[in-house]
């Protein structure tokens, strides 16, 4: 059974994310994308554009010291531009760390990533972690 293009895609953005790559997760994105972070926490808000989008994901790294780990566990497609990824979060940040699932709610638009909707499993735990001094 083949994977569906969009899925396709996606898991390549985990892997480039993964290995920090941002010049190929910049080439899945159009330039207006936006990755919306729920919660109230120093990541958190709507990333627009691809420069903040990236953005972003440097400083979930440099919070984290390179501890941030998001292990794809599945990646669902409707075949009309809308896609769910699930992954397992793993990170330390001073004297906290955290493990939670989480989601991602991508949609894509010829083969660009153009918005995705970031899901917690505990927000409230989210923010405690992104909140905490490190």
């Amino acid at each position: 059974m083949a994977e569906h293009p969009d899925s396709a895609l996606v898991r390549r953005g985990y892997e480039a994310f993964g290995k920090g790559d941002w010049d190929t997760l910049a080439s899945m994105m159009t330039a207006d994308v936006v990755h919306h972070v729920p919660g109230d926490n120093p990541i958190s808000g709507h990333h627009k554009g691809r420069d903040k989008v990236l953005e972003l994901y440097g400083k979930v790294g440099e919070l984290t010291h390179g501890t941030y780990r998001a292990d794809l566990r599945t990646v669902a497609a409707d075949g009309r531009g809308h896609v769910m990824a699930f992954h397992r979060t793993f990170a330390e940040r001073g004297d906290r760390g955290i493990e939670m699932n989480n989601g991602l709610f991508f949609t894509i638009v010829g083969g660009k990533i153009t918005d995705v909707d970031e899901c917690v499993q505990d927000i409230d735990e989210s923010d405690a972690f992104w909140n905490a001094v490190a």
